[in-house]
């Protein structure tokens, strides 16, 4: 448990504009993990193993990428209990993404807009922080590394940033995320579409294998995906991800949708909604990509996770694996705990 409970603290930073409490936090966790004063957020990990994608997950709740773009935070974040890290968006080049304000509260429905736009320091930046983690992956913690495409890349061009991000991260990632479902980078969604997206996984795929050639390993591979999709575009990418062998998929990335937060202060901002409202749109994704991939494919389940009962809800929908990323900020570490333990249950009941 904690030792600094997480409602004293909130107050304070919901004082805050989101995004300088969103940085003084990281700054705060980056600066203080992996000293005695990490015990002010420290957690117990719920044991829960499941092997997925040829790796093994101490539990089966972890941190959705987002949160900590730079990986500056891993062993601080993993210390509150998470069986996988996983951090990004990294792009190849620094990128200092859209301009301020670009993140809001919706406290009314406990949902976040943000339209941060793949702001990070880049891949060199990026893979030395990953490099420095070394406390949460000695305990068995998992660390997932996403990578994206620069806003100045022609999306014509996409594949080579995304070839230059897989190079980059394949020998320090555990599994490798493919973002191709941000709201916030131009045109970045039409990757999801059918050539486009044959294309791309095309490409990865034989880069990946290319590495592995001179490798101990073949690092997996998933696809980040969109709430905002149909049945027939969901059957779609499905098709896909099993044509060209990826490891695994995540349903899902933030909404574009508006309807669960009509008429609420900032509601009509432009960007991705995450938090409560999207959690019916993931659970349909999850539920239609479950039938469509059968029982065998590993599926990670996020958006709108907020209470222990929301993560087994995800499980029930068809996840193996469960993120979180809003919910942290409105509910603090004290629910890794809570959903993690909710998710073990499951199996012991």
């Amino acid at each position: 448990m904690p030792l600094l409970p997480y409602p004293l603290a909130r107050p304070f930073l919901f004082g805050l504009d989101p995004e300088q409490a969103h940085e003084l936090t990281l700054s705060s966790i980056a600066r203080l993990q992996n000293t005695p004063a990490q015990c002010l957020w420290a957690g117990t990990r719920v044991d829960d193993p499941v092997t997925l994608a040829g790796l093994r997950f101490p539990n089966r709740l972890g941190l959705a990428a987002g949160l900590d773009k730079n990986g500056r935070c891993i062993d601080g974040l993993g210390a509150m209990g998470f069986g996988f890290i996983e951090v990004g968006t990294v792009t190849p080049k620094s990128q200092p993404g859209n301009a301020r304000p670009r993140m809001f509260r919706l406290p009314q429905r406990q949902a976040l807009i943000n339209r941060l736009g793949f702001n990070n320091e880049g891949l060199e930046s990026f893979l030395a922080n990953v490099r420095r983690a070394h406390s949460f992956r000695a305990r068995g913690g998992l660390v997932g590394l996403n990578i994206g495409k620069n806003a100045s890349t022609p999306i014509e061009h996409a594949v080579d940033d995304y070839l230059i991000g897989l190079r980059g991260v394949a020998p320090y990632a555990d599994y490798v995320t493919i973002n191709v479902s941000s709201p916030n980078t131009k045109n970045l969604r039409a990757l999801q579409g059918d050539e486009a997206l044959d294309a791309l996984l095309a490409a990865l795929v034989a880069q990946r294998d290319e590495l592995a050639a001179d490798a101990t390993r073949r690092v997996p591979m998933f696809l980040k995906i969109a709430p905002d999709l149909d049945e027939a575009q969901i059957a779609i990418i499905a098709a896909t991800l099993q044509r060209h062998g990826m490891d695994g998929v995540i349903a899902t990335n933030t909404t574009l949708a508006r309807e669960a937060v009509q008429g609420l202060p900032h509601a009509a901002e432009a960007g991705g909604l995450s938090g409560a409202p999207v959690f019916e749109a993931s659970n349909r994704v999850i539920g239609a990509l479950r039938a469509a991939l059968g029982p065998g494919f590993p599926i990670i389940g996020v958006g709108g996770v907020m209470s222990g009962a929301d993560a087994r809800a995800k499980i029930e929908a068809g996840a193996d694996l469960v993120q979180i990323y809003t919910g942290l900020i409105y509910r603090g570490p004290a629910l890794v705990a809570e959903a993690a333990g909710a998710i073990a249950a499951m199996r012991r009941g």
